[in-house]
């Protein structure tokens, strides 16, 4: 059975923003590499619409080859996106979910492939409660943002992880895999 990926950016402080790390070469390097690994990405609507934007990178690149070559490997892979709101994705590799995300979710971990991501803080969360995360990539930013959305802040129950691997990259920012250990222990 394939592995549901939660793999996201934080501050040191929790904080998920896109503008709060520190994007860089290296960064892009590691995501791009995650892609490939990979042949589904789940997103809700409110991520989805801001990584549409390297959309536009793939008709007007940067120049900056880790950043072209991360435009060519989120438009590759096959993307599903849960939203109440859109009526059309935008995006030839993207399609609107029909079933709700923990139907699809446990539907597309029986299927034959490679891995599935999950890059919408919101369906981290959903996921998480109903226990269906397999790995979390946590890649912490040396930034503390002070305010902003705290990726758990939604959490109530109590989960376990074990530290799988670490990566460090030059920015300062670690990449922490964890591992589901399967006994989560409910509300304490």
């Amino acid at each position: 059975m394939r592995k549901l990926i939660a793999a996201v950016n934080i501050t040191i402080d929790g904080v998920v923003d896109n503008t709060a790390g520190l994007p860089d070469e290296e960064l892009h390097q590691h995501y791009i590499d995650l892609l490939y690994s990979a042949d589904v990405m789940l997103y809700g609507r409110k991520t989805y619409e801001l990584m549409q934007y390297w959309q536009t990178v793939l008709t007007h690149p940067t120049g900056i080859r880790e950043q072209d070559d991360f435009a060519h490997a989120i438009d590759r892979i096959r993307k599903v996106v849960f939203s109440r709101h859109l009526k059309q994705t935008g995006w030839e590799t993207a399609t609107l979910a029909t079933e709700p995300p923990e139907v699809l979710a446990v539907d597309l971990k029986q299927q034959s492939g490679r891995d599935i991501l999950i890059g919408s803080p919101g369906l981290i969360i959903r996921f998480l409660q109903l226990h269906l995360i397999d790995e979390l990539q946590l890649c912490v930013h040396p930034v503390i943002a002070g305010s902003g959305r705290l990726l758990f802040e939604d959490l109530k129950d109590r989960h376990l992880f074990r530290l799988i691997k670490t990566k460090a990259l030059h920015s300062g920012a670690v990449i922490l895999y964890y591992q589901s250990t399967g006994n989560d222990e409910g509300t304490r």
